[in-house]
Order: structure tokens, then sequence, then C-alpha cells
């Protein structure tokens, strides 16, 4: 069963615009939001020791984030990340790294963004099913999720 998130059109505009920048290494960043709605795309260092086929979100803006949901600010729900070279679905790699938390994955690469959820005994590699990705007023985004 594939579910569906609601995402802000400038946030998914943040990670297309971010991608395509700089399209030779993984970009990242933290997705902040509800679990059923990204509001911010918030983009951060991918500090990987070879971020042209990893990404590691930089911790320290990693915890920024959680103070300041503590603080009242929106809540960390997820990730973003790109595949420069591959495919807009998770890899192994980010299946091995991935905690099943139930945190929204969103992948960029091959002219697609999709969504995510880690889960235990996920649908993909395992840990991953699918999540469907319209806009926050309710239209559908022009990123498809991957068909069957």
């Amino acid at each position: 069963m594939v579910t569906g998130v609601a995402i802000a059109r400038d946030a998914l505009d943040r990670i297309v615009a971010e991608t395509a920048a700089d399209p030779g290494r993984e970009v990242c960043g933290l997705l902040l939001g509800t679990p059923t709605r990204i509001a911010v795309a918030l983009p951060c260092p991918n500090v990987a020791a070879d971020p042209a086929i990893r990404f590691e979100i930089d911790p320290a803006r990693l915890l920024a984030a959680h103070r300041a949901a503590r603080g009242g600010g929106p809540a960390v729900i997820g990730s973003y990340h790109s595949h420069p070279t591959g495919l807009a679905m998770p890899s192994p790699r980010d299946a091995a790294d991935a905690a099943p938390d139930g945190a929204l994955w969103l992948i960029a690469g091959a002219g697609r963004v999709t969504g995510w959820r880690a889960v235990p005994n996920g649908a993909l590699h395992g840990r991953f099913d699918r999540v469907a990705l319209r806009y926050a007023d309710g239209t559908a985004t022009r990123c498809a999720i991957i068909e069957d």
C-alpha cells in the first residue's frame, strides 16, 4: 500500500533546484513538518568522505534542527538526498544506513523526486515503503512515484 504525504511547493522546488545546481555530488538536507506534511526542505552540508557517492548530513545542523523543534519549531520528520548517477529510489546502501523509525526519505535522481518511509520489513530492500507525494494544496506533484 502506498501512503501519501503533502509537500509545500517551495520545499520541493528547493530540492529540485539544489540537485540541479550540484549534479556531481549527493546533496542532502532535512525535512521539517508533520508526519503527513513536509513544510520545509532545509539544505545541509554533505560531510561524507566521498559526497559524489554517499551522503551524511552535517551532525551540527541535525542537532540544531532538533533543538529548534524542542523550542517550538517544526519537527524533523526525515531527510532528502540526491543520487547524481542513479535512480530516484533508495539504494541498498541507503537501506543499510536507514533506521526503521518511520522517517521520510525523499530521493532525487534521473529528473525525479520520490518519497519513501523507513520501516521494519519494508517492501524495498527490507527497509522502505513508497510514499506518494502531492502538493500541500492537494494538487498532484510533477514528481511521480516509482511505478511497479
